[in-house]
Order: C-alpha cells, then structure tokens, then sequence
C-alpha cells in the first residue's frame, strides 16, 4: 500500500509542474521556417498552426504558429474576400504544430454561401475543398469592443469548435442557407435570439 501511494504522489509531483510547449511563428511572409520552440504559459493546453491568404490587400499568404485555446478549432473558412480563407490545426501534445497548416484549397466544391463585406450581408461565395457548412457568428474585437457580422463558408468541425470572442455562432448545411440580410439586420437577429436563450434558461 505503502508503495502505491509513493509512486502516485511521485507521479503527481512530475506532472504537476509540466508545462506545454509549442512551435510560435509569425510568418508574414508566407513561411515558417525560422520557427522556435516555446513553452506556454500555465494553463494553456493547446498548440495551434494557421496558414491564412486573404484575398484583397497587401498581405499574402502568412502563417501563424503559437501556443493558443484554440478548443478544437481545426478545418477550413472562407469568409470573402475581405476577410480571405484560413485553415487551422488545433492540438494538444508537446511540439504538435511542428508542421504548417496546409495552404486553403482553391478547387470548388459546387455549394454557395453568403459572406458579409462593410456593405451588405448579401455576397454570394463559392465554397473550396471540404467547406461543407455555412457560417454565421458575431465577432467581437479591439480594445474598445466592436462587434462584427461575419458570414462565409467552413468546415464541420469549424461549426463544432468553440472560438473566444465570438458571441452567436450558427452553421447551417444547404446553399445559400445563412441569409442575405443587411449587417444591422444579421447584429440585431442575432442579438435577439442570444437574449431569448439567456432568457429562456
């Protein structure tokens, strides 16, 4: 007996001060090569790779790599051309985002979504590779916080991840099936449905 519980607190005693520890890079410029090691802070249990290419602007291709809760957070997104695709690998073990998030596919797959841009909510999109969803969700951002509709097209497991920052998050599977409303009319829909939830419950 005596020697189960030496060997359980010696257990405790070495994973207790363990901590995670991921690649981090900021490749502006399309690449990761010069990526270091870190280790993350207490109570980070996730490593993430990202490889983003926005369609408009100066900014090309530009890959991410850091410690990050990123809460299952993998696949596929296409939010338009302001906002461009990204695809995300989220994961949980020593050094697991050694490799580059692949670069966001660009072969149609036949289904069609709306994307918003500073206009309008009413932007069709052609959907890539294995975005099989449409999206919904307010994003909220910056030191004084603003909130923005965003819409496009994304993977399932996008729709079962959970995102910081985000406040209403809908997927939905048919064409078209995410609504062509104005911005104000996407914020206030959604604001609505996420006070009659917390009203409800």
């Amino acid at each position: 007996m005596d020697l189960q519980i030496s060997f359980f607190l010696l257990f405790i005693l070495f994973t207790a001060g363990h901590s995670l520890s991921c690649y981090e890079c900021d490749g502006r410029n399309g690449s990761c090569a010069n990526q270091k090691l870190k280790t993350c802070p207490s109570g980070t249990f996730h490593c993430l790779s990202s490889t983003s290419n926005p369609q408009t602007g100066e900014i090309g291709l530009t890959k991410f790599k850091d410690c990050y809760d990123c809460h299952g957070q993998s696949g596929f997104k296409n939010l338009g051309k302001d906002m461009g695709k990204e695809s995300s690998v989220c994961c949980d073990t020593d050094k697991c985002n050694v490799q580059d998030a692949p670069d966001p596919s660009n072969v149609p797959n036949g289904k069609e979504c709306y994307y918003c841009d500073r206009q309008s909510c009413s932007n069709t999109l052609s959907c890539s590779g294995t975005e099989d969803r449409c999206i919904t969700q307010i994003v909220t951002y910056g030191y004084e916080p603003k909130s923005e509709v965003v819409k496009g097209c994304v993977s399932k497991s996008i729709c079962d991840a959970t995102f910081p920052n985000v406040e209403v998050i809908s997927c939905c599977e048919g064409n078209l099936c995410n609504g062509a409303q104005s911005v104000t009319q996407s914020f206030l829909f959604l604001c609505c449905s996420l006070l009659s939830y917390f009203m409800m419950h």
